[in-house]
C-alpha cells in the first residue's frame, strides 16, 4: 500500500489545524499551506474532502478559515486517510472478492487480508491527538537539541 500525496499532505493539514488552531479562531488556508508547503489551490481541494467528510469546519467570510469539527482524541488516522485515499487494502481483492475467480481459494489474498486488517488497526489506533503530542515532542527535541 502506498499513501498518496492527497493523503499524506491532508494528514499534514489537519494536523497543522489542530495543532495550531484555536477554539473559535480559524486558520488560514493560506497559513496552512505556508507552513506545511502545500500547494494552495490542491490543500483546498483537500480541505474541502475533510469538510465534506465532517472532520473540518469552513468558515466564510472576512475572518474565515478552517476550525476542527471534532475533538482530536476522537479522530483516527484511519478514519481520515479512508476518507482521502477511500480505500486503503493492499489489494483490490481484498475489498472486492468478485474482481477475482480465485478470491476464494488463494492462499496470497488471505495474506493481503490479513495485512489490509493489521494496517487499519494500526491506523485506527492512533488518534491526531497522539501526533500532537508527538508534533510537540519532536518540536521540543529541536528547540533543546535532545
Amino acid at each position: 500500500m502506498k499513501i498518496s500525496t492527497k493523503g499524506r499532505y491532508g494528514l499534514r493539514a489537519i494536523l497543522n489545524l489542530a495543532f495550531y488552531g484555536k477554539r473559535n479562531e480559524p486558520v488560514l488556508l493560506s497559513d496552512i499551506s505556508e507552513r506545511e508547503d502545500i500547494p494552495y489551490k490542491y490543500l483546498g481541494q483537500i480541505m474541502n474532502e475533510l469538510v465534506k467528510a465532517g472532520f473540518v469546519k469552513s468558515i466564510k467570510g472576512r475572518k474565515g478559515g478552517y476550525l476542527l469539527n471534532k475533538n482530536p482524541k476522537n479522530i483516527t488516522i484511519y478514519e481520515v486517510l479512508q476518507a482521502l485515499e477511500r480505500d486503503l487494502s493492499v489489494a483490490d481483492c481484498v475489498t472486492n472478492p468478485g474482481i477475482c475467480h480465485r478470491a476464494s481459494s488463494c492462499a496470497v489474498r488471505d495474506v493481503f487480508e490479513e495485512l489490509s486488517h493489521n494496517i487499519k488497526k494500526t491506523l485506527s489506533s492512533i488518534t491526531l491527538d497522539d501526533l500532537i503530542k508527538n508534533q510537540v515532542t519532536k518540536i521540543n527535541n529541536i528547540i533543546y537539541n535532545i
